[in-house]
């Protein structure tokens, strides 16, 4: 592929997070968080870098468990969400991987599977969140339930926390939640990136790194550099063309930027279709062949544009640093309006990988 953008992945720089996050918890152990294709990173490359580090892997769908299987991964692995219909979980029996249950559906499947199956389930909450889990009101009943069940062996007890990352932090849920895994009498899974990083209560058996393994902050307002963290994944893409704008020339759709003097302009190789945000506005920091600079004009489907008025050894040719080591992810993000979560997700599958692994 000729196309001059790539993302490149620094494995060693995940590595080296995660052990920055075990550290946060040195009791507990840590389920690495590689689903949605490890935030863009690659499932499988991620999980190989970090097997002897990681106590486990966490991800979302059935398919991307099998995978990592097939490949020879050898860690715990459980999903997220559970499963999402009997076959699933028959599967998962078959094949020993944990899931959520969260619902009382996923529960009536269990007496479906043949004689001998056995499930690992971890008991999913729903201390305040409100999308996922059983209430902690109806916790004895569950436990009843569950715990009489010969095709379940229940292995944790865990929530998920809406306001970890923020001021508010986890006041409103902990207390709900500990009582009940209290009462349980089950291993606790509570912590994600903000919490392990904040909340050194919440730590329990199981922590669940996620963002925090690829670098980002989960805290607004913070990067990963200062708690430690080493970004991961760069964005990059060359320069294919040069304009040369006269005062009161635009460029781009919507003539969103209109030169106020003449206004070199660097055209780059990458567009919203490759998961650059659109919405990201004049000003939004990058770097060319190392030097600062910023974008203008609107960001198109391939293409966007940066200024070289301060930069004339710059041209065709020349490297755009879109988010990396130096432009953070999470800078690119409030400029955008959004979260880094979302940038690395978006990354098209068009877009070229390379892992480095020193």
């Amino acid at each position: 592929m000729t196309r001059p953008i790539r993302a490149d992945i620094d494995l060693t720089a995940i590595r080296h997070n995660l052990l920055v996050s075990k550290n946060k918890a040195p009791n507990a152990k840590a389920y690495a968080v590689i689903k949605a294709d490890a935030y863009g990173h690659g499932a499988l490359q991620v999980a190989r870098a970090l097997e002897d580090n990681a106590d486990g892997f966490a991800l979302l769908r059935l398919e991307d468990a099998l995978a990592l299987k097939e490949a020879g991964i050898r860690r715990p692995l459980v999903l997220l969400e559970g499963a999402f219909d009997y076959e699933e979980l028959a599967a998962m029996a078959e094949h020993g991987i944990a899931g959520a249950f969260h619902s009382p559906y996923q529960l009536d499947w269990l007496d479906r599977l043949p004689a001998g199956l056995r499930v690992k389930g971890w008991l999913k909450i729903n201390s305040g969140m409100n999308r996922l889990g059983f209430r902690p009101e109806v916790l004895l009943d569950i436990l009843n339930r569950l715990k009489a069940h010969p095709a379940l062996r229940l292995s944790a007890i865990m929530t998920h926390f809406a306001t970890a990352d923020d001021p508010r932090g986890i006041g409103r849920q902990w207390p709900a939640f500990a009582k009940a895994a209290a009462d349980s009498g089950l291993p606790v899974c509570a912590a994600n990136s903000a919490a392990l990083f904040r909340y050194p209560e919440t730590h329990g058996t199981f922590v669940r790194p996620g963002v925090c393994l690829y670098g980002c902050s989960p805290f607004e307002g913070q990067t990963g550099s200062e708690l430690g963290l080493k970004p991961a994944m760069t964005l990059s893409a060359d320069i294919i063309a040069v304009q040369n704008l006269d005062s009161g020339e635009s460029v781009g759709y919507g003539c969103g930027f209109t030169a106020d003097k003449p206004t070199r302009l660097g055209v780059v190789a990458c567009g919203y279709a490759d998961g650059y945000p659109r919405v990201a506005p004049n000003g939004t920091p990058v770097t060319v062949d190392g030097a600062p600079s910023s974008l203008v004009g609107r960001v198109s489907m391939d293409m966007l544009t940066v200024d070289l008025s301060h930069l004339p050894q710059a041209g065709i040719g020349s490297r755009v640093e879109l988010w990396g080591p130096h432009v953070p992810l999470e800078t690119v993000a409030r400029h955008a309006g959004t979260i880094s979560y979302e940038l690395m997700c978006a990354v098209a599958p068009r877009v070229p990988r390379a892992w480095q692994d020193n």
